[in-house]
Formats: structure tokens, C-alpha cells, sequence
């Protein structure tokens, strides 16, 4: 199984009430998140079978808007384990619960998803692995200990997407020079290859 975990996307600032910060949603930065990370999964034909969040509406929004760009129509599921307080041994039991799957992704929120992916690369020890809000990390867990695939966020596909940018100009321009090169050596061999006609001979006899 090919297991993805997200950090919920950009949820502005979190609030003292607890009962308030659960309730607490997205913001337009998130939303532009959600979309990016989302259409670098369909971009790379990421195969999702089950979407599982986090109780929170800021976790189930991120979900909703990733399986919309991801194109899954199934429902996104809701699990406790994947809650702020979520444990490690909930966390594993969910896991077990789509073993028999393809795609997994899961929803949840720091510090516990950095954590859960640490213990999944330790091979159930101590360890954390920094996420970035919206960022999705892709484990391969048939492995033992599971593997990172890769760890990306909105921030490094942003910084990508400048950098593909800058290569696809500057190979625009030395193609571009590099016409311009051959044009001008063409038209100068064609400019050799056309001589003067021979004109009538002067001071002939009568």
C-alpha cells in the first residue's frame, strides 16, 4: 500500500477557545494550497481508494478540496486517530483497517502527523519528520520499516515551479539564438553560391 499523509492546509491563526479553534476553517492561502497539492497528485496519477480526515473542519476541508483535484468521488471518511490527540496506536489500527488497499491518504494536523511518520520510518521508534501545512508525504509501507517516497509541500512546488520556469526560458533563448545562428549561416552560404554572369567582352576586333 502506498500511504499518503497530509498536513491540513493554511488555517490562519489558531484560537484560545478550544471549542472555537476546532471549528476553525481554511483560509484563501489554504484553499490555494489544497489546489496545488491537489493537482500534483492527479499531475503525477496518484491513485487514492479511501480519503480519511480528521474530525476537525479545518482537516475535512483540506480532504474535500484534495479529492475534488484528485478526481476520488468516494466519501471522505472521518477518524479520531487522526485528531489533534490522536495516539500512535490508533493511528496503526486505521492503517490496518485498508491494508488491502492501493492508495491511503490521511488528514490530520501537528505535532502528532510528523511524529506518526517518524515511527513509521524508525520502524515503530522515536523520531518526527517536519511537515508544512498542506505538505503530503508518500510511504511505501509494505516495506519494513516503511519507506519515504517523498516529502513535498506547497512551498518547494512553488520554489519548483520558479526554477522549471527559468530553465524553460533560458533553453527559449539559446534556441532562439541558435536559429538565428543557422539562418545567418545559411544565407550566407546561398550569397557564395550565386556568382556574377559573365558580361560581353570589351576592345574585339572589327
Amino acid at each position: 500500500m502506498n500511504l499518503y499523509l497530509m498536513r491540513h492546509a493554511n488555517a490562519g491563526v489558531p484560537r484560545d477557545n478550544p471549542v472555537l479553534d476546532d471549528k476553525r476553517g481554511i483560509i484563501k492561502e489554504g484553499k490555494q494550497q489544497c489546489l496545488m497539492m491537489g493537482r500534483m497528485l492527479a499531475a503525477a496519477g496518484v491513485q487514492i481508494d479511501v480519503i480519511v480526515s480528521s474530525p476537525l473542519k479545518r482537516a475535512k476541508q483540506t480532504a474535500q478540496f484534495v479529492a475534488t483535484e484528485v478526481g476520488s468521488e468516494a466519501p471522505v471518511l472521518v477518524s479520531k486517530a487522526l485528531a489533534p490527540d490522536g495516539e500512535w496506536a490508533a493511528f496503526q489500527e486505521l492503517i490496518s483497517q485498508y491494508a488491502d488497499r492501493e492508495g491511503v491518504l490521511l488528514v490530520g494536523h501537528n505535532p502528532n502527523m510528523s511524529q506518526f511518520l517518524g515511527r513509521l520510518l524508525t520502524g515503530n521508534g522515536p523520531g518526527s519528520v517536519r511537515m508544512r501545512k498542506a505538505g503530503v508525504a508518500r510511504v511505501d509501507i509494505g516495506r519494513r520499516p516503511a519507506q519515504l517516497q517523498w516529502l513535498l509541500d506547497p512551498r518547494m512546488m512553488r520554489s519548483i515551479a520558479v526554477m522549471a520556469g527559468k530553465s524553460a526560458r533560458a533553453l527559449s533563448a539559446k534556441a532562439r539564438a541558435a536559429k538565428a545562428k543557422a539562418a545567418k549561416a545559411a544565407k550566407a552560404k546561398a550569397a557564395k553560391s550565386v556568382k556574377p554572369k559573365a558580361g560581353p567582352a570589351k576592345g574585339g576586333k572589327k
